[in-house]
């Protein structure tokens, strides 16, 4: 969702923080702008894409700030695109996130003149009033986030003044730190190439950049902050030479794994290594593993909960993260509630996890980022280390998300005494061997195409599968609908007679999930069912299985508890194909965001 950028220093502004844009595309947007800071102000903001953006060229303007809006109050115009200014011009704001109390603080401004429908443009008005009372930019922030209720990540900036002052509260913002300047973003993709010394900044902390100076306080306190170094190259955020980032990223995935795995394995003691630090015994009396999550994630978190009860034999159930609660008679202590989030920032996550610690759960967080929210949020949290994923649409991220928990549900069995050493190791063996076996599928790639432009003009997709099939089903289906705008969905194979098969015809393939894992020969004969009523029947096959009845088969390497797995790369390869011989926006599917950081 929206995306902040930043820069002070010894360069023009302008460039830097139009780069920076261009940078955070990827999380969606509908409108853009920018801030440069001379003698006076110089804004520049539209509806629509970054490139369509006119950016000046003011060589003595070396501090700036800019945005990518994505609209909540108000469509997206060029009046409701940030920056947004007060009534004397001279104060310029970007804002991430939702003001709750707009409305009633807009009723007290009411002697002051609007130009838009945001929530966002009362806080350049309250902060005119509190530099007209004499106060500098830092207090005058400080004083009006004191009157502001709701999650945001603010940057300001005043005409004729080389400083920008940032806040933030349940909304992300980043200080990247340069020999010739300093940044400031959503996430470091916003300024990667310039820098990988980054600070998190946290709830409450204001900070204070001039030139060659930057301070952070908190509570009215200086404090000293960490400096931690990104340890992915800025080339990784490029597409390398593939035409969208959604398919470089599906390329990505043996090397993803590699990643995720790389380190944790001791195969020798058939056992994990994880940072994990929780009480003395307390894994052993653990009755319930909650898993808050949501789109992607909790596909992931669905496919580990039965991980978990097959692997560590413990209860696991899954929460769609706005639907969370904790209740029903659980002891908080014998409940470990995960938060499964890629970006580390998605707001309905975030808003489940603290629910759980407030019941006294004990919380851990499985995320991509390293100093995200929901990592601070918790005590203990396992990064999935697949790299940064530009495309909205998650490829890599659900692999490395479902083997991070697999890792953790294996840990979790030889803590809790419930895995042998020897069973351990087989689906230790198992996991090492998904990078080889995505690179099968990858190498298939072209028979996948020629399916998708065969069945590119279909009504519907159906995806079926069981057991750790299903969550691929529903995945697969999730893939096609975002990219391609086509209708799809997923189903449990078994449910297709419970109504589903009304809406089957000769122009709805159906895509089943035909490994181990999934029930094959059940799910068989749901995929019959559909094909008598004309549908063709497109497959993701076991190796060691060989079913004739397919229009069109994939073969899935042999790998256990994790071929469904494999085969969710054939649907991505199958979505991406579809939505390309469409000609969608891939990278950047319409009404859709990559960080959803509002509730």
């Amino acid at each position: 969702m929206c995306g902040i950028v930043g820069y002070l220093g010894e360069d023009p502004a302008g460039p830097i923080v139009y780069k920076g844009l261009q940078n955070l595309e990827y999380r969606g947007y509908d409108s853009a702008g920018v801030a440069l800071v001379g003698e006076e102000l110089t804004v520049q903001k539209r509806s629509g894409e970054v490139g369509a953006l006119s950016v000046p060229e003011i060589p003595s303007a070396v501090c700036g700030i800019g945005h990518t809006r994505w609209s909540t109050h108000g469509p997206p115009t060029d009046e409701n695109a940030h920056p947004h200014t007060g009534m004397t011009g001279e104060v310029a704001v970007v804002h991430n996130g939702i003001i709750e109390n707009y409305e009633s603080l807009r009723e007290s401004l009411s002697d002051r003149t609007f130009t838009s429908q945001t929530d966002t443009e009362v806080i350049p008005h309250l902060l005119e009033i509190e530099l007209e009372d004499g106060h500098d930019l830092y207090t005058a922030l400080n004083r009006v986030v004191s009157q502001l209720e709701g999650s945001f990540a603010i940057c300001a900036v005043h005409a004729g003044r080389n400083e920008i002052v940032a806040t933030r509260n349940q909304s992300p913002l980043v200080l990247g730190h340069a020999k010739d300047g300093v940044f400031l973003g959503s996430d470091v993709t916003a300024f990667l190439e310039h820098t990988r010394d980054v600070t998190y900044l946290e709830d409450g902390d204001i900070a204070v950049l001039r030139p060659g100076d930057v301070h952070v306080y908190r509570d009215g306190t200086e404090i000293a902050y960490p400096i931690e170094t990104v340890e992915w190259e800025a080339d990784a955020a490029e597409k390398g030479g593939y035409e969208h980032f959604m398919r470089k990223e599906i390329h990505e995935q043996p090397a993803s794994l590699r990643q995720t795995l790389s380190g944790r394995i001791d195969l020798d003691r058939g056992a994990v290594e994880l940072d994990l630090e929780f009480p003395k015994g307390y894994l052993s009396s653990v009755e319930e593993i909650q898993f808050v999550a949501c789109g992607t994630s909790y596909y992931a978190s669905l496919y580990a909960a039965r991980l978990f009860e097959e692997i560590a034999d413990i209860r696991a159930t899954v929460s769609i993260a706005s639907e969370y609660t904790f209740d029903g008679g659980r002891d908080p202590w014998r409940t470990l509630t995960i938060a499964v989030t890629q970006s580390g920032e998605t707001a309905d996550t975030l808003g489940a996890i603290r629910r759980a610690k407030r019941a006294g759960a004990q919380t851990l967080a499985v995320t991509n980022m390293l100093g995200s929210s929901v990592s601070r949020e918790v005590k203990n949290s396992v990064f999935i280390r697949a790299g940064p994923e530009i495309g909205v649409a998650a490829t890599k991220t659900f692999a490395s998300q479902v083997t991070t928990l697999a890792l953790l549900a294996v840990y979790l069995g030889r803590e809790r005494g419930v895995l042998s050493p020897s069973d351990a190791r087989s689906i230790l063996e198992d996991l090492r061997g998904l990078p080889g076996g995505v690179q099968q599928v990858l190498d298939n790639e072209a028979s996948v195409k020629e399916a998708a432009v065969a069945y590119q003009d279909s009504d519907a997709f159906f995806f079926v599968g069981r057991r750790h099939g299903y969550p691929v089903a529903l995945e697969g289906a999730l893939k096609l609908k975002e990219i391609s705008y086509d209708h799809a969905e997923g189903f449990a194979a078994g449910e297709l007679k419970h109504g589903p098969l009304a809406l089957v015809t000769d122009n709805t393939p159906v895509l089943a999930v035909l490994t181990d894992g999934g029930n094959i020969p059940n799910t068989v004969n749901n995929l019959v069912e559909a094909q008598t009523r004309g549908a063709p029947a497109i497959g993701a096959i076991s190796e060691s299985h060989e079913i004739d009845s397919l229009d069109v088969g994939f073969e899935v390497p042999d790998a256990g508890l994790f071929e469904p797995l494999i085969a969710n790369v054939y649907f991505q390869l199958f979505a991406y194909h579809v939505a390309n011989e469409k000609g969608r926006p891939i990278d950047k599917p319409r009404n859709l965001a990559k960080s959803v950081t509002v509730g």
